[in-house]
This record gives structure tokens, sequence and C-alpha cells, in this order.
């Protein structure tokens, strides 16, 4: 005997998405990502924390880890958190840079190689451009 099979994404048109989950639930470890041409930044809201408790590391260039810390050991940090997730390709991680204002902490990923066109100088050009080879 055959069962049917129903899967989540064939109720989407059913109930609205407002009403499958009426409310915006965004996850406490939530970091919103930015793509520009020039880098990558990455905001995460962090209320409650002071500077000194919040850790930056890079993990063999590949991985930044974003995680809180005691300052000293008899106090512990307003808030835990901890995330760690991998960088895109082609970055300068000697470059990254942190800013943390108003509770929010705002990382600046660079980019290593920045894509752009070319321009090729008519006056470079030949008059009589000779054939090196022809397409078979």
């Amino acid at each position: 005997m055959e069962f049917p099979v129903f899967h989540v994404s064939s109720y989407q048109y059913l109930l609205p998405s407002h009403l499958l989950y009426p409310y915006n639930i965004v996850p406490q470890n939530y970091i919103h990502w930015t793509e520009t041409p020039e880098s990558h930044i990455f905001s995460a809201d962090l209320p409650g924390l002071r500077k000194e408790e919040i850790k930056l590391e890079v993990e063999d260039s590949k991985y930044l880890i974003i995680r809180t810390e005691a300052i000293d050991e008899s106090t512990e940090p307003a808030r835990s958190f901890r995330r760690k997730f991998r960088l895109p390709a082609r970055i300068d991680v000697d470059g990254i840079s942190a800013g943390y204002e108003d509770g929010v902490l705002t990382i600046t990923v660079p980019r290593s190689i920045r894509r752009g066109g070319f321009f090729i100088d008519p006056a470079d050009v030949p008059e009589r451009l000779e054939v090196l080879a022809r397409a078979a």
C-alpha cells in the first residue's frame, strides 16, 4: 500500500507565510552579511556588552570566530555569544577591521582582488596585426 507524499513546500500556497509564521523571529546569534564591490560587511546586534568582552579571531585564514569572553575570572559577560563561519574566497585577512558602536558590531572584510575592466589604448595597437594562429 502506497501513501501519498506531502512536502512542506506544497503547503505554502494554502496559507500565506504570515499565517504560518506569525512572528518575525530572528535568532539570537544572527549576523547580517552585506557584499559590496570592495568588501564584505558583517554586522551583529550585541546589546549590553562592553567592547572588551567581544573577541574576534581568524582561524586558518578561512574562518571568522566571534565570541564573548569574560574580562577577568570574577565576572561573566552580560550575554553569551559564539559564532563561527567560513570567510569568502579572495579576501585580505590583514585588512579586516571591526567597530562596536551602540550595541552593533560591524566587521569589514576587504577583498584582495578587485574586479575591474581593462583599457587598451589605441595608440599601443600596431597598424598592421600579424596572425599568429588560426582557428580550425
